[in-house]
């Protein structure tokens, strides 16, 4: 090949600019979640990095109404390890969001605060409107070809939102979104304050009511939602676990669970088996373990509590939410 036209390639080559890196941080209850990524191909995204861990923030929460000082410190401790990775990969494009325990805490300042001060995230608190409309645009790339919608669900650790995503000339359109201030964390912990076990018929029966106060605001200001023609759109840490399950799965794996498509039947059952195993017994399930032993069950509850009130005969499970509503966010900020 000739030189001039090989020195022509890699002056264009080092001509290009690199694509910008984007970070996408998610405070939620229960969980810290990262992730760092770069624009792709027709709006698609390139994972690059991505960090979780359990930091239990919203423990307590619902009793005290304050963030406690032990949970701040494994929050500010996890902000940490988030920085230095968003550092270390150069990420321009940067967003932090904390959710319900946030909400729910008089505090929430101090922890705002120690988070800019001691580890340099901008912490924002946003609303359950904001947190249903990101999850929602995180989801909608899943919203099944054939149907005219689906009701969003996103199970997290201190409240439950439901989304009805339906489409505006292809576009996704909320129609209609809730939220619920009870998630995992806060039914298991209301539970234990009540000195009753955490018995998944009562929690399912009380969030079914809960539910069924949201389907008749939704029915009234959105109209009629027809479960032959939507199906159920789950995304969290619960139905991603009971998805990995249904599987049959040793140990869980994004790339199986991501954009799954189950029979909600199928799950039902799954939901019943986890429900009356005993501790130990769920703990040794691969997709559940030691550290959602205990939560699934409410979590459980949430689930069967939503297919009672929404029918739908099929779940899409997303293994995507928030973080990627925040990314594509910022990849159209990165644009202009």
């Amino acid at each position: 090949m000739d030189q001039p036209v090989k020195k022509q390639r890699r002056r264009r080559h080092l001509g290009r600019k690199a694509p910008p890196v984007l970070a996408a941080l998610d405070l939620g209850t229960n969980n810290c979640r990262l992730l760092i990524a770069s624009p792709g191909r027709e709006g698609s995204f390139r994972i690059i990095d991505s960090f979780s861990r359990i930091v239990k923030l919203g423990e307590g929460v619902a009793h005290s109404g304050q963030l406690s000082e032990a949970a701040m410190d494994r929050t500010i401790a996890a902000l940490k390890v988030c920085a230095q990775r968003i550092e270390r990969h150069g990420a321009r494009f940067v967003r932090a969001v904390a959710t319900e325990a946030c909400r729910a805490a008089s505090n929430a300042g101090v922890l705002v605060e120690r988070a800019a001060k001691e580890a340099g995230i901008t912490l924002s608190v946003i609303s359950a409107a904001e947190e249903a409309r990101l999850a929602a645009l995180g989801c909608a790339p899943l919203i099944g070809a054939h149907y005219e919608g689906a009701l969003v669900f996103d199970i997290g650790g201190g409240s439950t939102e439901t989304i009805w995503l339906g489409r505006d000339h292809g576009k996704p359109l909320i129609i209609h979104f809730d939220s619920v201030p009870l998630g995992v964390m806060t039914l298991s912990e209301g539970a234990a304050m009540a000195g009753t076990p955490m018995d998944y018929q009562t929690m399912r029966r009380d969030m079914r009511n809960r539910f069924e106060a949201v389907k008749r605001d939704m029915d009234l200001k959105g109209g009629f939602f027809d479960t032959t023609r939507h199906h159920l759109l789950g995304t969290s840490g619960t139905v991603t676990t009971l998805a990995g399950v249904a599987l049959k799965l040793q140990r869980y794996l994004r790339s199986r669970v991501d954009a799954s498509w189950h029979d909600c039947n199928a799950i039902q059952g799954v939901v019943e088996e986890l429900a009356a195993m005993d501790r130990p017994a769920r703990a040794a399930q691969g997709c559940v373990g030691n550290e959602r032993a205990d939560l699934i069950v409410p979590g459980c509850a949430i689930f069967s509590a939503i297919h009672d009130v929404w029918p739908c005969a099929r779940l899409r499970v997303a293994d995507r939410g928030l973080r990627e509503g925040i990314l594509r966010e910022l990849m159209a900020e990165a644009r202009r």
